[in-house]
């Protein structure tokens, strides 16, 4: 009996040292605190790693956690300038930096920071009208995040960022919002379209300025060229003519061969025989009389009278093409009588 109670006394005192030392040392986890209470005041917090606290006496507390956490808030209904309802959904970014003082100051910091920062938004966005809080986010986060840093503080906790997720106007704000945008892309389109029509056809005016100035320059250069050219080419000939001195003759001989050309034209229907062809005539027949050579050997009168009658001849053939030219021109041009039947 008595090694049976000693066995039992031992395997007391080894429970109770267990317990003891199970209950005298405590392991916090990285970026994690516990707050430690002595007799039922704050003693000190433990660090991250081994701790050894006084069993029965020392309180350790649920441990904190001092990394940066992120709470993402209901959206709340929030009454703007123009006393429209908005819905807003915040997302707040904090961290602990003081254990003692989140578990001390505070009953729940988290509960805390969430009504701090609904009055808060419902303050910033009051003093803004509709479409200032649509277009100014980052001035209500620096606000919120600015007050609430300076409301937490003591609480041992520092808000790092404040932001504004989503911004829900009513329906028939939404609907009026789309309206006016559609309005506005519209007339943008129409604006847009308008400018390049008129661009376009400004183009197209500078375009054709610009061809009708080439071209207008391209006719006047080859109209002086031209004009050049034919200037050139009578300065030519009437070189020529001069310098070789064509005597009358040759002058009215040429005129007789050019004359039975004038009648040849598919479009000449009406000819006159100038009144200088009897003085041509007998321009070229003195003419090719005193061109005969003068030679001793050759003053024969027969031979003269021969040379005259060839002359005479070639110019009696060049009269009848003229003749035959003339009755050509007549016959083309008198009307002829129509079929009775």
């Amino acid at each position: 009996m008595v090694i049976s109670a000693l066995l039992v006394a031992t395997l007391v005192v080894a429970l109770l040292v267990v317990v003891v030392v199970f209950r005298a040392v405590r392991i916090v986890p990285q970026a994690r605190a516990r707050n430690v209470e002595r007799l039922g005041r704050y003693s000190r917090t433990l660090q991250p790693g081994l701790n050894f606290v006084i069993p029965f006496i020392d309180r350790v507390y649920p441990a904190i956690d001092l990394r940066e956490q992120v709470v993402s808030f209901q959206p709340q209904p929030v009454i703007t300038e123009d006393n429209l309802v908005v819905e807003i959904d915040t997302v707040l970014y904090f961290q602990v930096t003081d254990p003692r003082s989140a578990a001390y100051e505070i009953a729940s910091y988290l509960q805390a920071v969430e009504q701090l920062t609904v009055t808060t938004l419902r303050n910033v966005v009051g003093s803004m009208d509709l479409e200032k809080t649509l277009t100014s986010r980052d001035t209500i986060n620096s606000q919120l995040r600015g007050v609430l840093d300076d409301a937490t503080g003591k609480w041992g906790i520092r808000v790092n960022r404040v932001e504004i997720k989503a911004i829900d106007p009513p329906k028939t704000i939404k609907d009026a919002m789309e309206k006016q945008m559609r309005a506005e892309r519209d007339k943008r389109a129409a604006i847009l379209g308008a400018e390049g029509q008129r661009q376009s056809q400004i183009l197209t005016a500078e375009g054709d300025k610009q061809a009708a100035v080439l071209r207008a320059e391209g006719n006047r250069t080859a109209r002086i060229l031209k004009a050049e050219g034919e200037a050139k080419a009578i300065e030519t000939v009437f070189q020529a003519v001069h310098r070789n001195d064509p005597d009358p003759g040759l002058l009215a001989y040429q005129y007789l061969q050019t004359l039975p050309q004038l009648a040849q034209g598919p479009n000449n229907t009406f000819f006159v025989i100038p009144s200088e062809v009897t003085s041509a005539l007998q321009g070229v027949s003195r003419a090719f009389a005193e061109t005969l050579p003068k030679s001793p050997a050759t003053r024969a009168v027969p031979r003269t009278d021969e040379i005259a009658q060839e002359a005479a001849a070639e110019v009696a053939q060049a009269a009848d093409a003229a003749a035959e030219a003339v009755a050509d021109a007549a016959d083309a041009e008198t009307p002829r009588p129509h079929d009775s039947r």
